[in-house]
């Protein structure tokens, strides 16, 4: 597949996922629980959350370096872990976030931590590397401050729904820049050049 044909598919799984996550976690806010639809939207849009991570990751892994990679991986890992957690409230019933939550106690938990610190490794990562735009790695910082402080302080539902909004935001960002950002019309892919 050429540099072209692979970032262009790059760019479309960065826009695609979160922004189906995102219109599940609309449709989850709008009727204040889950539904079959929302969370077979939200199933779609993790499947292709741990490519696109990494898909991201091949792009700046000359400048982002290890941290790139090792927080594309944790990142992944962890929604592979909800893709999962959507098909158990899926075929369970169950009826919102919370209540998740409390099925899956602290195995839920832990794969929470492991997105909190892959994503904060990635954000790093992209603030540091300068190939997306830095910006978009401050917004994945922000949205992953608001998840970690979800988890410590129990706040409300509503602000994990923040929190990944902002995610969501910063990943769509990216894959925006990837189609419209003159530095990436030539950018490769399987070599990844410095400039």
């Amino acid at each position: 597949m050429s540099d072209h044909k692979m970032r262009k598919l790059i760019g479309f799984a960065a826009i695609i996922g979160p922004g189906l996550h995102l219109l599940s976690d609309i449709m989850e806010v709008w009727s204040g629980k889950f539904s079959d639809a929302q969370l077979s939207i939200n199933y779609v849009a993790f499947l292709i959350i741990p490519y696109m991570i990494l898909g991201l990751h091949s792009i700046q892994r000359k400048r982002g370096g290890w941290i790139s990679f090792w927080g594309a991986v944790l990142y992944g890992f962890s929604f592979i872990f909800f893709t999962g957690t959507t098909l158990f409230a899926l075929f369970q019933s169950t009826s919102d976030y919370s209540r998740l939550w409390e099925e899956l106690g602290l195995i839920y938990t832990a794969h929470g931590i492991l997105m909190i610190v892959g994503g904060l490794m990635f954000s790093i990562s992209v603030i540091r590397a300068r190939i997306f735009p830095q910006m978009t790695g401050f917004i994945l910082l922000f949205g992953l401050c608001i998840n970690l402080l979800v988890g410590v302080l129990g706040t409300a539902e509503i602000f994990q729904i923040v929190g990944s909004t902002f995610r969501n935001i910063a990943f769509i960002s990216m894959g925006f820049a990837l189609f419209l950002h003159p530095k990436f019309r030539n950018f490769p892919v399987t070599e990844n050049a410095e400039s």
